[in-house]
């Protein structure tokens, strides 16, 4: 059996909270979801708004090589005049070989928000949906409501569905429009509805009970061959039944085949690719697809991993595009050490005394406040400093920062700093918009006659965490900041109970980690002091 994967990121998805989409983002998007394999892609409602009327006219010089693009539209909102319903014909006008249209399968709705016995809901989604298979449309139908109503009083639900199918639908897809169901009511509900109905069965579920996925999955053991969802679950309240979980479950955990070939080492791309278009933070704790899916803290569980990946992996983390982590905090063991000395080219499995030692210091260091989950730059200096293959490029003698404001709100910051390179000094001065702004700006300008390759290091994130927050003002802080040079990214992390002083550690060691990548890389003028 195939399952059909219908992918609403486009237009449920962008009901989401925080999420907004240009119409070219939403073109780029379809694109990326072709590539990947999707079946049908909703690009919008183009009766609602403008935009998806634009996307919809843009999209046609759209080159898909599998994808076919569904718009998206209510019932008629009259019996007298179906025909001749703007929301109808906005879904003709915009020329898509597939169209999916809600109507109310829960009395609740129909007679409360619509005013309609049931008759007249009947006999408005047969017409609504005999219109448009009339002009040669695929009709979707998706049954909004579906489990509150069929839970309420399964006959009136009966009747909806049977008035879709009536009218030419071709897939029934039950909707847990509300997010409450559960997967065993699912699996029987979409049980009974597939041997009542001769045509195709899908699924549409929110996560509002955070089961959108298993309630999906659980509808395809019952019988569905079509399921809607999210790139990344987003959507509306919780968000939507996330494909980039259900697609590898499928496939992987099911053995499933979906209509479409999918290379599913591509998922961790199309994922990051979604949520970059969307400018929201991708979620380190997804299945699958997440940054920490597959990482390792625990020093027991490191040492199991490295011997067998499969005793705290339950699949190959490349099989969907992701890759295994260790990671070094107060928690690591020796085996911790060993697996991030090997990922940067260093083997120490013979030393057990320095690893001992590594993991001893970075557990200190960890109880101080430190943390280098995300801060793998500075736990490979701390490792080439014990190894006696690092020492630090330039030595800070003295730094004074002076922060200035005046009567009219106006601030400004001026960092003074003495640097000794090789036996020479350097004095100087530079404003910055703040203390950290202006300490790195001094600490450029003080280097650049000794290192000009500086010059293209740039700060890309800047993260403070309050560590003793009973303490107040005078509470212990870490500071990550993450840098990249156009070609690659690190991090690296400060802590001090000043602000100032945690942020310019972590500043000192991201340029000295970026000469110390240029000494290895060859370039032999760079020494260390």
């Amino acid at each position: 059996m195939k399952i059909e994967i219908f992918d609403t990121t486009l237009r449920d998805g962008t009901q989401g909270e925080g999420v907004n989409l240009s119409v070219q983002d939403k073109l780029l998007i379809a694109k990326r979801l072709d590539e990947f394999g999707i079946d049908i892609i909703e690009g919008g409602w183009p009766g609602s708004n403008p935009k998806d009327e634009e996307f919809f006219q843009r999209a046609k010089s759209l080159q898909l090589s599998h994808a076919k693009l569904c718009a998206f539209g209510s019932t008629a909102r009259s019996l007298n005049n179906v025909e001749g319903d703007s929301n109808l014909n906005a879904l003709l006008k915009a020329e898509t070989p597939v169209v999916a249209i809600f109507g109310k399968t829960w009395r609740l709705h129909s007679q409360k928000s619509l005013g309609l016995t049931d008759e007249e809901n009947e006999e408005l989604i047969y017409q609504s949906v005999k219109y448009l298979t009339s002009k040669g449309k695929r009709v979707i139908f998706d049954a909004e409501h579906f489990f509150d109503g069929y839970k309420d009083d399964p006959s009136f639900s009966y009747k909806m569905l049977n008035a879709a199918v009536k009218g030419g639908a071709d897939t029934l897809v039950l909707c847990d429009t509300n997010g409450g169901s559960l997967p065993d009511f699912v699996f029987k509900a979409v049980t009974d509805i597939k041997n009542r109905f001769n045509v195709d069965i899908g699924i549409h579920a929110h996560n509002d009970s955070e089961l959108a996925v298993a309630n999906s999955l659980a509808a395809v053991s019952a019988g569905a061959v079509h399921v809607q969802g999210t790139i990344n679950g987003v959507g509306e309240r919780c968000g939507n039944a996330n494909l980039s979980s259900i697609i590898p479950n499928l496939i992987l955990k099911l053995n499933y085949t979906t209509n479409q070939h999918k290379n599913l080492s591509h998922l961790c791309s199309v994922s990051n690719y979604v949520y970059e278009l969307m400018n929201l933070a991708p979620n380190s704790r997804a299945a699958y697809t997440g940054k920490s899916a597959f990482a390792h803290k625990g020093g027991v569980h490191v040492s199991a991993v490295m011997k067998d990946s499969r005793m705290y992996e339950h699949i190959d983390p490349s099989l969907v595009g992701n890759k295994q982590r260790v990671l070094i905090s107060d928690l690591s063991g020796q085996s911790n050490i060993k697996y991030k000395a090997n990922e940067i080219g260093i083997d120490i499995s013979s030393n057990k005394e320095l690893s001992k030692r590594i993991v001893e210091y970075i557990k200190s260091l960890e109880y101080d406040g430190y943390q280098f989950d995300g801060a793998e730059a500075s736990f490979e200096l701390i490792l080439r400093t014990e190894m006696n293959e690092f020492r630090p490029f330039f030595n800070v003698i003295d730094s004074k920062v002076n922060v200035f404001y005046d009567d009219k709100g106006h601030s400004d910051a001026e960092a003074v700093l003495k640097i000794e390179v090789n036996g020479e000094i350097e004095h100087t001065a530079s404003d910055g918009d703040g203390p950290v702004n202006a300490l790195d700006n001094a600490l450029r300008k003080a280097l650049m006659r000794f290192y000009p390759e500086i010059s293209l290091i740039k700060l890309i994130d800047y993260k403070v965490r309050v560590l003793d927050e009973k303490d107040g003002t005078g509470a212990k802080v870490r500071v990550i900041i993450q840098s990249g040079d156009g070609e690659e990214t690190w991090s690296t992390v400060g802590v001090s109970r000043n602000i100032i002083e945690a942020s310019f550690r972590a500043l000192i060691d991201s340029i000295n980690y970026k000469l110390f990548k240029l000494q290895k890389a060859g370039r032999k003028e760079i020494s260390q002091v």
